[in-house]
């Protein structure tokens, strides 16, 4: 383990090029969104530059950053702290998710398509080995894949911009639920592209408004590990 408590493996590869307070703030909002930077961890500017090879200055305006946006906490003559979520602001956000990802759904179904369709199937099948095989990363992130394609499918610029400003969040709150929605997430999400291959707005709408419902129930429910 790593002194701020990374996983070995776990701290990204900066690419270049492109401007280096953005990239060293994206790599640590990966981090916080996957959980290799747990909530209420402490955040030192000077072990997080040197593990993505950087100087403090740019880790340090993306701490700010991250600060303005809700993910760390800045606590006077304390120092940076991963955000921890309450669970009024968990509910909050999953209950703006679930009215976002139905009408999407309802859309997805008024707009579906065979490629579409298929690319739904192909998404599930991953997520359901990733599942079988207790890949929880992976299984997070075609989880999130699947629902951003439905977000595509349904065709409505304004409403994927507005899906797109509580993604990185709704992972956030997903991965300590992963391994409990386990298989039951996926087959809901067979029913849901039954639900768009037929057509079905109604049913598409009270599937996907069923399945985000189950993940904010799991998520107050869930089992701290």
């Amino acid at each position: 383990m790593l002194s701020t408590g990374l996983p070995l493996g776990a701290v990204p590869k900066l690419e270049r090029p492109g401007p280096l307070r953005e990239r060293v703030y994206e790599a640590l909002l990966e981090l916080i969104t996957t959980r290799a930077l747990r909530p209420g961890q402490h955040l030192v500017e000077s072990e997080l530059a040197g593990h993505l090879g950087v100087s403090r200055q740019p880790v340090r305006e993306a701490l700010q950053r991250l600060n303005t946006e809700g993910w760390v906490d800045l606590r006077p003559a304390q120092g940076a702290f991963v955000h921890e979520p309450t669970e009024e602001e968990a509910d909050q956000l999953l209950s703006v998710r679930a009215l976002l990802e139905a009408e999407a759904a309802r859309l997805a179904a008024a707009n579906s398509s065979t490629a579409g369709i298929a690319a739904l199937e192909e998404l599930c099948a991953k997520g359901e080995q990733a599942v079988a095989d207790d890949d929880v990363d992976l299984a997070v992130a075609t989880n999130a894949a699947f629902h951003a394609k439905v977000m595509e499918l349904a065709g409505n610029v304004v409403l994927a911009e507005l899906a797109g400003q509580v993604d990185a969040r709704v992972r956030w709150y997903y991965t300590p639920v992963a391994r409990q929605r386990g298989t039951r997430s996926w087959i809901e999400h067979r029913s849901l592209i039954a639900a768009i291959s037929s057509r079905d707005e109604q049913r598409a709408t009270a599937v996907m408004r069923a399945h985000t419902e189950h993940t904010r129930k799991t998520y107050h429910q869930r089992e701290e590990s």
